[in-house]
């Protein structure tokens, strides 16, 4: 089984109820198992982490439930066990999406992370929770805990890794 992101966007869900309700439909699919699920906080885009035999089992538990996948890529999770990530007790409330420079391999971004990421100290009240590489190398997504967008900028900033956007997610 692979991980898969399938970033979509949210059509007629306005709120944290509709949305659970979604999430609950897709969970009872046979083919994939939900990992986790973040929305932002306008309920405008939804970020769904399944895993799958295969990407077109990870897409069709999704427009089954009339989700529009707009972006499917199969990650690797780094900072995280999947087996904590599914118990799902940690909170979230910022999203950071990076563009991964095309020259930089998955090796390559692996040292960097191990290497910059002590520079999280820096930025006490921001907390580091994981991060999803996507396996072609186009991007990740990486998820905080912090008071504000202004204090994730300056969580990056200590890391020296850029932001290509910042979604605050909705509470759970």
């Amino acid at each position: 089984m692979s991980l898969y992101l399938v970033e979509s966007t949210v059509n007629e869900i306005t709120n944290k109820e509709q949305f659970s309700a979604l999430v609950e439909r897709i969970s009872d699919s046979q083919d994939v198992t939900v990992i986790e699920v973040q929305v932002a906080k306008d309920f405008s885009r939804a970020y769904f982490i399944v895993e799958a035999n295969e990407e077109a089992q990870a897409t069709a538990a999704l427009t089954a439930q009339h989700v529009q996948a707009d972006l499917v890529k199969e990650v690797r999770l780094v900072g995280k066990e999947l087996e904590d990530v599914k118990q799902n007790q940690e909170v979230v409330n910022y999203l950071v999406e990076w563009e991964i420079p095309a020259e930089i391999t998955m090796d390559q971004y692996l040292a960097r992370k191990k290497k910059n990421s002590v520079h999280y100290e820096e930025v006490p009240e921001v907390h580091f929770s994981r991060t999803y590489v996507c396996e072609d190398m186009s991007k990740c997504l990486c998820f905080y805990d912090a008071p504000d967008e202004a204090a994730v900028k300056r969580a990056r900033e200590a890391v020296q890794t850029p932001i290509t956007s910042l979604t605050e997610l909705a509470d759970k």
